[in-house]
């Protein structure tokens, strides 16, 4: 985790040291013209309201005076990034590990899981749903203390939101495809079930705050509109175009007819989504159908997991805060060195 902060000071450095043929006079007028409060160099895209609570911004980095970039520089530049989307990308498919085995515990509601009927509650009721809940809980526990641990590395906010946004896209894609490839899972009290534990993560990233959670709770939107779905009441009663704009917008028409003909209700024998609106969904995906192979389309109904690395050598020179190296707690071996450049 430290590794990784350090590599994103390192790129941060030479981001700001290293200018190439042709763009020197630019460099300088940039430098002259900037200041910390301005909002191109100092807030995220989108953004503007996005600050620092102790004002450090890399933007106190552009008085440093840059060099003409030349071939080893340029190399160990590539090899830098190289190095920083690998400790990236080992950070987050270890986190991804540590989650997969909770999140096909958490699709399908255990036996102990029950709802009140409506209007009704009991404490019986509340512990046994309490109990049933634990595997949301370890989910939220391991995301914590993952957020405690880079945190405490002194990983930039940014990197932190980078990742988290991600790992709740992995979360969108790891439950939503469970719930359409398994018919047990499309019922009425497994959307209630998993609807528990979704208002978890929501409560979880509230209280993690914008700065780090970012858009993690939209990466959701999938699964959430399928339960949405499931336990949406007087099913029987909606119009395909109430069904695709108000409740599941996100959803294709092959998820949608997918989750419409698995349906059952097994907590109160309610009719499911209209003979004639599922007809209606399977003749616009065949009529909207691109593929050589009309059924091969029809069953493409899967969301794919996102490998790529979210953020950019210019999002680390824009975004980073800087961190001064006597506030942070150097690696044992490094502050044994007495003649190490590090120390204060």
């Amino acid at each position: 985790m430290t590794m990784l902060n350090c590599l994103a000071q390192m790129m941060l450095l030479l981001q700001r040291t290293l200018k190439t043929s042709g763009s020197a006079a630019l460099a300088r007028q940039r430098r002259r013209t900037s200041s910390l409060n301005s909002p191109k160099e100092n807030q995220a895209p989108g953004h503007p309201e996005r600050s620092v609570s102790d004002g450090r911004l890399v933007g106190a980095l552009t008085d440093i005076s840059q060099v003409e970039a030349k071939y080893p520089s340029l190399a160990f530049k590539q090899q830098l990034t190289a190095l920083l989307e690998k400790v990236y990308g080992v950070i987050r498919h270890d986190l991804k590990k540590e989650l997969s085995s909770l999140l096909g515990l958490c699709i399908q509601a255990p036996r102990t899981f029950v709802v009140s009927p409506r209007g009704t509650g009991s404490q019986g009721t509340d512990m046994a749903q309490q109990a049933s809940m634990a595997h949301w809980q370890s989910i939220i526990k391991i995301l914590t203390n993952s957020l405690n641990v880079l945190k405490s590395n002194y990983v930039p906010p940014f990197l932190i939101c980078k990742l988290f946004t991600q790992v709740f896209s992995f979360i969108n894609v790891q439950l939503f495809n469970s719930l359409l490839l398994r018919r047990e899972c499309c019922s009425f009290s497994n959307g209630e079930y998993v609807k528990a534990g979704l208002d978890e993560l929501e409560h979880w990233c509230h209280w993690l705050t914008e700065e780090y959670a970012g858009s993690s709770w939209d990466e959701l939107r999938h699964i959430r509109q399928a339960v949405t779905l499931l336990i949406l009441e007087e099913k029987h009663n909606k119009s395909l175009k109430e069904i695709t704009d108000d409740f599941c917008p996100a959803l294709s028409m092959q998820q949608l007819y997918r989750i419409s003909t698995m349906y059952c209700d097994d907590k109160f024998g309610t009719l499911g989504i209209p003979s004639d609106v599922v007809a209606s969904m399977r003749a616009k995906m065949i009529g909207g159908s691109s593929s050589p192979s009309v059924q091969d389309d029809i069953n493409s109904f899967l969301l794919d997991d996102d490998f790529s690395i979210p953020f950019s050598v210019d999002d680390i020179a824009r975004l980073m805060v800087h961190v001064d190296i006597a506030d942070m707690d150097l690696p044992p071996l490094i502050q044994e060195k007495n003649g190490s450049p590090f120390k204060a």
